[in-house]
């Protein structure tokens, strides 16, 4: 069954890999959301270090380069939540006790109504770490909502109402997002520094580059094959029963 635009939430928490992974899955429904008075907050897994072509970059540069980036394309998005950087390095994500136990904890201080993450299950998936984040964020989510996990942390668990899952294998859940598109592109092109590796911009020609990324990003919500008013929506796995 197809649902489509949940009630605003009042916290929603999307967790990403890397930085611009949120933008991609769902900055147009975390901007509307926001917009509605959503108290949206992200959660970035990775440093970002290895999200470039250059072999002769600095590594600590990038770092704190994505790390701004990132929190400017917050701005686009007009969150009012917290920016939260993991820290772990890019492309060396793995699934272990302590990361879900950090997760654990941010989820259990944060209580989102709604949690966002990357689709675990998605076939032919290369990125280990898009795999493997969506798995933590799962396995967080459980712990966090059931108190014989990590009592230690001293603070109540919680249980969100909603999971949508971005990047999805099957998508039921939409999300109309028109007026909140460009929000989603602008947040996007505020990752400068991924022009090249990840948005086919070529810096000689960045505006007419930005002008095919554009097109191609609305491409992407377009969904009236499904219904009508779909043109401008965003897709996702909806998991209700948490």
């Amino acid at each position: 069954m197809v649902t489509k635009n949940l009630e605003i939430p009042r916290r929603a928490l999307a967790i990403g890999a890397h930085p611009d992974d949120i933008e991609f899955g769902a900055g147009a429904t975390l901007a509307k959301w926001s917009e509605s008075g959503c108290e949206v907050s992200m959660l970035i897994c990775t440093d970002g270090s290895k999200g470039t072509w250059n072999p002769e970059v600095n590594i600590r540069d990038l770092i704190a380069t994505r790390k701004s980036e990132q929190l400017l394309a917050a701005e686009e998005l007009n969150l009012s939540g917290k920016i939260i950087f993991l820290g772990e390095v890019d492309g060396e994500l793995e699934i272990s006790a302590n990361l879900r136990k950090r997760i654990t904890l941010i989820i259990r201080n944060l209580q989102p109504d709604i949690v966002l993450t990357h689709d675990p299950w998605k076939r032919y998936r290369l990125h280990p770490d898009h795999r493997n984040v969506g798995y933590l964020a799962l396995d967080a989510l459980v712990a966090a909502r059931d108190p014989l996990f990590f009592p230690e942390q001293g603070i109540a668990p919680h249980r969100p109402k909603e999971l949508l899952l971005f990047e999805a294998e099957h998508e039921d859940h939409f999300e109309q997002c028109e007026g909140f598109e460009k929000n989603r592109i602008q947040a996007l092109l505020c990752h400068q520094s991924q022009f090249e590796s990840t948005m086919g911009i070529d810096s000689a020609e960045i505006d007419s580059g930005a002008a095919s990324f554009r097109e191609q990003e609305l491409s992407k919500l377009d969904y009236s094959y499904i219904e009508n008013d779909f043109l401008l929506a965003e897709g996702f796995k909806r998991i209700s029963e948490l």
